[in-house]
This record gives structure tokens, sequence and C-alpha cells, in this order.
């Protein structure tokens, strides 16, 4: 039981940061497409577009600055897997255009933006 407290918690946070850049996102212009993409290999927490390039967003969200940072919080395998999640649904999707992926850092409500990340 307690460690489904502590799933949720974390879910409510990671849900905290998406719409804090969702909402950042839109107010620099981009187009909301899609948010939570899963597969069972990996992720996408935002879908956007700028113009006729899509964007796959990474949000990274820490509550306090702490611990390295929201901008030290990306893995090289969360790299694999967003990489593996973004052709997956471009693929689906009969999406023939060029991409993009962002990374959102939150930390203790300063929000960085990141294009072209990685």
């Amino acid at each position: 039981m307690i460690g489904d407290d502590k799933s949720k918690v974390s879910t409510e946070h990671g849900q905290t940061g998406e719409r804090l850049a969702l909402e950042y996102l839109t107010r620099q212009g981009l187009t909301f497409i899609e948010q939570n993409v899963r597969y069972r290999f990996g992720e996408i927490d935002l879908v956007m577009k700028d113009g006729k390039e899509w964007i796959f967003v990474e949000v990274k969200y820490r509550s306090k600055n702490q611990y390295g940072g929201a901008l030290n919080a990306l893995s090289s395998g969360q790299l694999k897997r967003l990489r593996r999640a973004a052709e997956h649904y471009m693929q689906i999707n009969n999406i023939d255009a060029s991409c993009r992926f962002d990374l959102i850092a939150i930390d203790a409500g300063q929000i960085q933006w990141l294009p072209n990340a990685f």
C-alpha cells in the first residue's frame, strides 16, 4: 500500500511538470499534438509541432533544486528509449517530416527550454 502512495505522488509530480512545460511551449508558439505517448519500450512526454517540424519533448521536473537538478536527470538509456519511441510514433502515424528532440528542465519553478537538446 505504501508503494502505491509513492507511485501516485511520483505520477502527480510528473503531471505537474508536463502541465507547466505544455503551458510554456504553447506560449512560445508551439502547437500541442499529444501527451504521454507510451509504448512498451519507451515514452514520449509531449508531442508538439513548430510549423511543419515535429517536436518530441522530454520533461524533467524537480520541485526543489537538488540532486544535480533537472538538466542532469536525463540518462543515456532514457535518450535511447525516447528516440525509439519517436521513430515508432512517426512510422505508425505515417509522418514524413523533420523532427527534433527538445528538453524542458524545470527546477524549483524555473523553466529551461533546450531545443534540439539531443
